[in-house]
């Protein structure tokens, strides 16, 4: 399925900066901030940091973390702020992105693409100069799929964007451990398909929420081109899914009995949340009783707490 970009724009937003009288300091300095959308890197901190606890099975060397951490924050924020170039036209059409720093005028749109571009360069020399250079090409190829793969080529294309663009936002998994072990195993294999399989089943409930956003843009994420029940069903079955491949790991010999508790509970917990919005969707619900943002809240909570558990079961063994 393809689709035209859109190109209107609100007059005097998108593509017009503000004057420099109305572009104060710490105004700007919070809005640069907000291009590399923080909220979004505090999740992808959370896979990267417990990883490294269970490639040493135990406490890392804490400058290691800290210098991880630092090229995780700016690969990412780098790659945020191109997204948000790329994407400043329908930014300036859909209602949960109408106050970015580009439809504001508050950062211009040459601003944000040297901001970006200079993140993404100074991300893979310190990760490569400080960590080792195998995270800086798995960190850099992060950036590179979010930015050409899944902003340019597939989120206006395919109902199937969220899909395979989430492959970026599985490889903190595989930084975090390479960081430790400069290799690769079978542990950080599986949670890099933990969060592949966790992503469309996170993001849909969000865009059933917001679909009339998207599909004022002719961007079409699943909700805008499929109905609720469809969309459930997708949920549950990638659900269930990410679930059994979650527990994979134990008994590959990586974590134990407390971990295994966790991904149990949590994941349960997950299923009948997944469940339950298809028994409403099924039931023909619209609207707010269709309480789609429970389960999105709820994967937050359940990814969370699922790499807790990944940082902690080494001290339990």
């Amino acid at each position: 399925m393809c689709v035209t970009a859109v190109e209107s724009r609100p007059a005097g937003l998108l593509g017009t900066t503000q004057s420099p009288a109305h572009r104060p300091f710490g105004a700007r300095v919070m809005a640069f901030v907000a291009l590399t959308k923080p909220r979004i890197i505090e999740l992808l901190l959370i896979t990267t940091v417990p990883v490294m606890f269970l490639a040493q099975q135990g406490v890392p060397d804490l400058k290691l973390v800290l210098l991880t951490c630092v090229g995780g924050y700016l690969s990412a924020g780098g790659a945020n702020a191109l997204n948000m170039y790329i994407d400043r036209d329908i930014d300036a059409l859909m209602d949960r992105t109408s106050q970015r720093p580009l439809v504001t005028g508050m950062v211009s749109p040459r601003e944000c693409l040297v901001f970006g571009v200079s993140l993404a360069v100074v991300s893979t020399l310190l990760f490569g100069l400080t960590v080792n250079w195998l995270s800086a090409w798995l960190s850099l190829g992060a950036l590179l799929f979010y930015v050409v793969v899944y902003t340019m080529i597939l989120k206006r294309r395919t109902s199937q964007n969220i899909v395979w663009g989430g492959i970026a936002g599985c490889m903190p998994v595989l930084i975090g451990w390479s960081a430790v072990t400069n290799s690769m195993a079978w542990a950080p294999v599986i949670l890099f398909l933990v969060i592949f399989f966790w992503t469309p089943p996170h993001y849909w409930p969000l865009s059933m929420k917001v679909k009339e956003d998207y599909a004022r843009v002719g961007v079409p994420m699943l909700p805008v081109i499929a109905g609720n029940k469809a969309v459930a069903q997708q949920i549950v079955a990638y659900s269930w899914v990410m679930v059994l491949v979650s527990l994979l790991l134990t008994p590959l010999g990586y974590t134990g009995w407390f971990y295994t508790a966790v991904a149990l509970v949590a994941g349960g917990w997950w299923l009948w949340e997944a469940h339950a919005l298809l028994h409403r969707a099924k039931a023909g619900v619209t609207g707010g009783k269709l309480k789609e943002m429970r389960l999105f809240h709820w994967s937050i909570t359940y990814v969370s707490l699922l790499f807790v558990a990944v940082a902690v079961d080494p001290f339990l063994r």
